[in-house]
């Protein structure tokens, strides 16, 4: 770790002494330039990091460009003698344009001035925007997917948006991972909500896909972000309307496997804004099946063997509801409140459910079964935020506050038939009802330093207090009828509560060196209390408190052309979710059973990397490379019981290290059709650090995914656009998980003056089902799995939108709380996450 971060620090020096060698050198004219600012046309301020690229005038031949500073400066060099245009963009405005811009000579600058950018908001009424709009966008310390540019999603979710996105891969189940790791931060408008403290993938499903803005990947989060998190954060931000005016938008879609209705409104009246919205969306029609086969080593040197073969339904009904309100009370004082809902309800169903016991290639053992699995859950955040700014451009106060629950209910009935394969001999079910909750506090300032404000130091104060409650019960019934009577054994029926408190301070310091340079420290600690205690204890489990520091360290220098070179250093912890603390035993597969550890310990990772972009003519080309160390990952343990019987668990065993690399280019052919794709590759190696011959595990290799997007624009407001992703094999430390791939295509068409929109998507429409194959490698154990899934899709979508909107109004400044720090289906955020509301 030593030798890459010195590398990384070399890499920046030779840069640095290159520079000023430059500078010391020649006393030679210098190169001809142009010079201008980027500033937002409604309140003055500068447009940091505002993208200028400069075209031979009348063509889309691109020969130089730009990353304009944090004040909005750009210099754009490199170009001969002769007439140009100029197109500055940002996340948020309408590209700009700027024609004939005459440069006559090979030295000197030419100053075009303040270029005054408008907010894409307008676009809604006034603005008809020609030609392309990017799909991804490069900063400093995160990478942009534009998803509203993206119309194959339409009528999709955030599981459908995020497959999309560079650096992320989806699995079929939609479970989420960046560069190789599922331990990953998940934030919604800069802001955790009570369902991800349960599943990520749930969350996910309860957005759709067309109230999503962008999605913003962090790789290396500063010292305000929360701790949680080993390998990022994803913020994904959804539309706003903060115009004046009144105006809603109804949208539905329906589909070969779901359905979906949303209806958004949105007024503002002077110094008062409101929103109402809500989306519903109800999955149908979802069947696949699952072959399973499992090869035992027994203690007295035969063979077990197991053939589990089943057919697979689901349903499944998201909902998301929201509701807000903003307030200035004057113009350095604001406030604003939001409460939003949610529900998830799904329902797994396993029929013809066969299972056959052989011993030494006898069979010596036929069970059929039905299994009923229900997952259901409701969640609420309420949100109550503060800020304060100053005559002093920069410089802020915010106090902002949160309360997170999330009430689950997780149950499953397994009937097992007798030997005839009609009677019902038994029936087992298990009740898991279980409630999270969050309380949160926290504190920001941010102070610009020097005379030009360009140094920025941030510091703040947070507290998060969790409570979680797991109450479980296995009950077993005679035959069909009978009753169900509860199982007294307390490791099956019990209660659990595990309170967390996590306290913590930060400091970062951002300022620029040599003027291409930036440079931001930071520091965070973090400490953390836990109490757990089981209703059958006499003594609560005891599980001491830790303290944590957090150091990251960001740097980047702007080359010339708006080529860019950055790297980081950031330190990270998980602390596990109650997915892996929670005891109650999952035996819906009585022959694999599965149960969490409250005693586990937090990970702790070190996340080195290194990146540049650059461009040239009409492509952009981004590459990263990256090495993550994980000390005390969680595993799973696998052993194999008397009777037969594969018991899951969970330790703080493993080591994890991965070396990768991500590559991402975006073409525009023309004003009418451009290309994007990228490729994500990194080597794993995994070891769980035992010893035993019966346990110890390792495994290693590499994985390789990549994506494409194709968009073209038709005549009369009609676009068509293309997607496929892929995935390989997926190295885990018992085994792989199998690769998989998906395609989908939409077109659609606009009408009344873009207010309202109709589209057809196919999804899959070639490929009747997917396999996926899973394998685990144990000494003593030998699992290869099959899930198939059918996903060819066919839907059809419209939206409407009503109103009139007007820019009477300067934006406001919102601010809301980002809690960050558990692992996969932990509440994901960090620190705080400003939106410039438009």
């Amino acid at each position: 770790m030593k030798k890459l971060f010195n590398i990384l620090s070399v890499l920046f020096l030779l840069t640095a002494s290159g520079t000023m060698a430059q500078q010391s050198s020649g006393k030679e004219s210098t190169p001809a330039k142009i010079v201008g600012i980027a500033k937002d046309l409604k309140t003055g301020d500068p447009v940091a990091y505002a993208t200028a690229a400069l075209y031979v005038s009348g063509s889309e031949t691109n020969v130089a460009g730009a990353v304009a500073d944090g004040d909005g400066m750009f210099f754009i060099t490199g170009m001969d003698p002769g007439t140009y245009d100029l197109k500055l963009s940002f996340l948020g405005f309408e590209t700009k344009t700027i024609t004939g811009i005459k440069v006559v000579s090979k030295t000197g600058d030419v100053n075009i001035g303040e270029i005054e950018m408008t907010d894409e908001g307008l676009a809604l009424e006034e603005v008809t925007v020609q030609g392309q709009r990017d799909l991804i966008e490069e900063r400093v310390d995160r990478t942009i997917y534009k998803a509203e540019n993206d119309k194959t999603t339409a009528g999709g979710d955030g599981t459908d948006v995020l497959r999309r996105v560079p650096m992320l891969s989806v699995d079929l189940d939609g479970n989420v991972s960046m560069r190789g790791s599922s331990n990953i931060t998940v934030l919604i408008d800069g802001r955790p909500s009570a369902i991800a403290a349960s599943s990520i993938t749930d969350a996910l499903k309860q957005i759709p896909a067309d109230e999503i803005k962008s999605v913003e990947v962090i790789t290396s989060p500063s010292a305000r972000f929360d701790a949680e998190g080993t390998s990022g954060v994803i913020n994904i931000v959804t539309k706003k309307n903060n115009l004046q005016g009144m105006s809603a938008n109804i949208r539905t879609g329906a589909g070969l496997r779901g359905s979906d209705f949303g209806l958004n409104a949105s007024a503002r009246k002077g110094k008062f804004g409101f929103t109402l919205g809500g989306f519903g969306r109800a999955g149908y029609n979802i069947n696949g099946s699952f072959e399973n086969k499992q090869v035992i080593s027994n203690p007295d040197g035969t063979t077990s063997t197991v053939l589990q073969m089943a057919d697979t339904k689901s349903t499944h009904l998201f909902g998301r509801y929201n509701f807000g309100v903003d307030y200035e009370i004057d113009e350095y004082n604001f406030l604003n409140a939001a409460v939003n809902f949610g529900i998830r309800n799904r329902n797994n169903f396993q029929e013809n459910f066969l299972t056959e016991n052989y011993l030494e290639g006898d069979l010596i053992r036929t069970a059929l079964r039905e299994t009923d699995t229900k997952d259901n859950s409701n969640s609420v955040d309420i949100s109550l935020n503060y800020t304060k700014t100053f005559e002093k451009k920069g410089k802020e106060i915010s106090l902002l506050t949160l309360y997170s629950r999330n009430n689950g209910e997780n149950s499953f009935v397994n009937t097992l038939f007798e030997e005839d394969l009609l009677t019902i001999n038994s029936r087992l079910k298990n009740d898991n009802p279980s409630k999270n909750e969050e309380f949160t506090v926290q504190l920001d300032l941010v102070e610009p330093l020097g005379k030009d404000g360009k140094s920025i130091l941030e510091y703040g104060a947070k507290n998060i207090l969790r409570k979680a409650y797991s109450d479980f019960a296995y009950f077993q019934a005679e035959g069909a009828d009978g009753e169900y009577v509860e199982d007294p054994n307390p490791s099956l029926s019990n209660d659990f509560s595990y309170d967390q408190n996590v306290t913590a301070g930060y400091v970062s310091y951002t300022t620029t060196l040599f003027k291409n340079y930036t440079i931001k420290p930071g520091i965070r600690y973090e400490y953390t209390t836990i109490n757990a205690d089981f209703r059958t204890e006499s003594s609560p489990v005891d599980i001491p408190s830790y303290g944590t520091i957090v150091p990251s360290l960001n740097l980047s220098r702007n080359l010339a052309n708006g080529n860019m070179i950055k790297a980081s250093y950031n330190r990270r912890i998980s602390r596990p979710s109650l997915r892996f603390l929670n005891p109650n035993i999952d035996a819906s597969n009585p022959l694999q059973v599965s149960q969490g550890n409250p005693e586990l310990d937090p990970e702790f990772t070190d996340n080195y990397e290194l990146g540049y972009s650059t461009f040239f003519k009409s492509t952009m080309v981004s590459f990263s490379g990256f090495f993550r160390n994980t000390t005390g990952s969680i595993q799973a343990i696998r052993t194999v019981e008397d009777d037969g019987v594969i018991y899951t668990g969970y330790d703080n065993i493993g080591h994890e290290r991965a070396f990768g690399t991500n590559i991402f280019t975006n073409i525009s052919i023309s004003n009418k059709f451009s290309l994007n794709g990228s490729v994500d590759a990194y080597y794993a190696l995994l070891d769980n650090g035992l010893t035993d011959p019966d346990f110890a595990a390792s495994n290693e290799g590499f994985v390789i995914s990549g994506r494409l997007f194709g968009n073209y624009s038709l005549p009369n407001d009609w676009q068509i656009q293309a997607f496929t992703f892929a995935r390989g094999r997926q190295v885990q430390l018992q085994g792989t998980s199998g690769g998989f791939y998906m395609y989908g295509m939409g077109i659609n068409k606009q009408f009344n003056e873009k207010r309202g929109t109709i589209g057809f998507g196919a999804d899959n429409f070639l490929t009747r089902e997917f396999k996926m194959k899973n394998e685990i490698v144990t000494p003593t154990i030998v699992q290869n799995s099959t899930n198939i899934m059918r996903n060819m899709n066919f839907k059809i979508n419209f939206s409407y939108r009503i109103g009139k909107l007007s820019m009477d109004q300067k934006p406001r400044r919102k601010k809301s709380v980002s809690n960050d720090d558990l692992k996969e289906g932990g509440n994901e955020g960090g620190g705080v996450e400003m939106q410039q509301n438009k």
